[in-house]
């Protein structure tokens, strides 16, 4: 068995203690989403400890993407120098996290025995099949108090079925959950997620780790706007090295989204950390529709 220690992360300086209590008690493993994990570490280094002297050997995420965004994945392990495992559920699923990754195997192997899962269309919920895209949905299948059948999660994933590293034969969800149906827009007829900007930013050196994504209205087309933090080793650099920066995200936006976007990008520390799931995008087009609205009355 093992010890859990639970704290709550959000009161002012609670992750200040954290720190101090990971670099006392060296925890094997560390349950957090994965934002929380980056803040930690930032914490951390500002109190002066190379976050790898914890000593986690295993960091459980879930709540949001990212475990299995490789970028973000790979950054955090680095960080930590421990393993990332990519898990996920829905509260109303407990007490069961049926999907998660192993120590040899990405992504969530769903535990078909203890939650039937089923990737379908989000429009008909009618099962896809493997390799295609849709929204999760549940069955329990050892619960007997209120038992939840073909509970519609809402987030979307894509799923697979194929030998897995470990040797498991569940269906697997390669990349996790990377986003909600409900968070997806739509810019000029391609279909966003903000996880796909946020791992192509922590994909690129120099990026200070927060941005927002602004999405808005100047007139018949939508409009995106990504505003980022370069770090304070590119702000060093000087003008040139933030420029070239800038570049490189309007690039790989083009070429990953599909779309062109207009890139921001602002000082180190611009943007309020969290401890809480990360709130990033903002959608000004209703404001913008209201406006029109009171012109036209």
């Amino acid at each position: 068995g093992c010890k859990a220690f639970p704290f709550g992360a959000g009161a002012p300086g609670m992750t200040a203690r954290a720190v101090t209590w990971l670099a006392m008690m060296k925890p094997a493993g560390l349950y957090s989403t994965p934002s929380y994990a980056l803040r930690l570490a930032e914490v951390a280094r500002e109190e002066g400890i190379d976050p790898r002297e914890f000593g986690i050997k295993v960091l459980f995420f879930s709540g949001e993407p990212g475990g299995s965004i490789p970028s973000i994945r790979d950054k955090i392990q680095d960080i930590y120098g421990a393993k990332v495992v990519d898990c996920g559920t829905m509260a109303e699923l407990t007490p069961w996290m049926h999907a998660s990754g192993s120590a040899d195997t990405e992504g969530m192997l769903l535990w078909q025995d203890i939650v039937y899962t089923e990737v379908a269309d989000p429009h008909t919920n009618c099962r896809v099949p493997y390799g295609g895209q849709g929204t999760p949905i549940y069955t329990h299948l050892e619960r007997t108090s209120q038992p939840m059948i073909r509970m519609v999660s809402g987030d979307l994933t894509h799923w697979v079925m194929e030998d897995n590293p470990c040797g498991r034969t569940y269906p697997r969800l390669p990349k996790g959950i990377y986003g909600r149906i409900d968070d997806m827009f739509q810019i000029r007829g391609e279909n966003i997620y903000p996880s796909a900007i946020a791992e192509i930013l922590e994909g690129l050196v120099g990026y200070g780790g927060e941005h927002r994504i602004v999405v808005s209205r100047g007139g018949s087309m939508d409009e995106l706007a990504v505003q980022a933090e370069f770090d304070h080793e590119t702000a060093s650099k000087g003008p040139d090295a933030v420029k070239a920066l800038l570049g490189r995200v309007e690039a790989e936006c083009s070429r990953v989204l599909g779309v062109r976007a207009r890139v921001v990008m602002v000082e180190p520390d611009t943007f309020p950390r969290t401890d809480f799931k990360a709130q990033r995008v903002i959608d000004d087009r209703d404001l913008y529709q209201s406006l029109n609205q009171k012109r036209g009355d």
